[in-house]
Formats: C-alpha cells, structure tokens, sequence
C-alpha cells in the first residue's frame, strides 16, 4: 500500500482507498472495463471484511479512471464495438490483439521500433509522439472451435 500511495503522491493525487482499489483491479484484471473494475473492487473489498473500502458510486468510480488517467497512471482503451476498456500505464508503447469472438484483449509489443512505431504521412504542424493499433482477429480457443 505505501508504494501505491508513494506514486499516487507523486502524481499530485490523494491516497485514497478507492484510487487505490481500482490501481489493486487493474494490476490484477488488466483491460477491464469500469464495470469489471467495480466487479474485483467490491469483491475484494468484501473479502477484507467490514472495515475494507467503502462501496464505490458509479460516478465515483468513473471519477477516480479519469484522475488516474489523467495524471498517466491508467490508460483507456476503445475497441470499436467494445466498451472502453482500462489498464496500468506502463509507457512501453504497446499495441492490443481483439478478438471478435469473445472480446478477449490481448497486449502486443510495438510493432516497429520506438513510439510512435508507425509513420504517418506528413503532418504539418503537428508532432506525433503515440500511435495507438488495435488488431483485429480471433483468439486461439475461439479459433478453434
């Protein structure tokens, strides 16, 4: 917990038990969506007994993805057709495998080299320093059947 509350400091956020709760999800469930970050958060807190963290609000809950997605500690994700989907920010540039099937979200390194790892065509005025890909596709257990 002091590690967590170390970085969150460090990010000009409070330590609170919701942001570290949500922080706990997604290390452990990582492209989740909010309503899968809620789902982990009250189960654990339901297993660390009463004097866990208090439930967390819908809106609060959106509140706290959008602090630590701002301050770069939570990146979203929107797989067309899918609902946005979250994890750590790990600054590794990675790219993410979806399968259609089941939804499934997979990471896959960069595809080339150093961010943004794709070129696009010349674009005056503006400095490209992320490209986000998403590849489309269908897991191995889906594929199989």
């Amino acid at each position: 917990m002091n590690d967590l509350t170390a970085l969150l400091r460090e990010k000009g956020l409070r330590s609170t038990p919701h942001r570290r709760a949500v922080l706990h999800a997604l290390a452990d469930r990582p492209h989740s969506t909010a309503v899968e970050v809620a789902e982990v958060v009250a189960r654990a807190g339901a297993a660390a007994g009463p004097s866990a963290v208090s439930e967390l609000s819908r809106q609060g809950l959106y509140n706290v993805l959008e602090d630590l997605r701002r301050v770069g500690l939570v990146r979203s994700i929107e797989p067309a057709g899918s609902a946005t989907r979250f994890e750590l920010q790990h600054g590794d540039n990675h790219h993410h495998l979806v399968c259609r099937v089941c939804g499934r979200v997979r990471d896959v390194p960069c595809a080339v080299g150093s961010a943004p790892c794709l070129e696009a065509g010349p674009q005056e005025g503006f400095e490209i320093d992320e490209a986000e890909l998403v590849f489309w596709g269908r897991c191995a257990e889906c594929a199989a059947r």
